[in-house]
């Protein structure tokens, strides 16, 4: 079990070593998507700003992921 999520967490690493702005790019096309529900009657989904807060948690994870690698 345990090789297993070593040998996942090394191919999502070689990944994302090429790709270092997919995931703060996927962030700030949550943010802006985030933006664009406001204006749309989606009820929780615009109220809670869920897609705000996976994109911001999203761009930090992914800059601080390139700066590791």
């Amino acid at each position: 079990m345990i090789q297993r999520f070593s040998r996942f967490l090394d191919r999502l690493s070689d990944y994302f070593a090429h790709r270092k702005g997919l995931l703060p790019m996927l962030g700030i096309v949550l943010v802006l998507a985030n933006f664009i529900t406001q204006f749309l009657p989606l009820g929780w989904l615009a109220s809670s700003d869920l897609l705000l807060h996976l994109g911001i948690i999203l761009a930090i994870l992914g800059i601080l992921l390139a700066w590791a690698l």
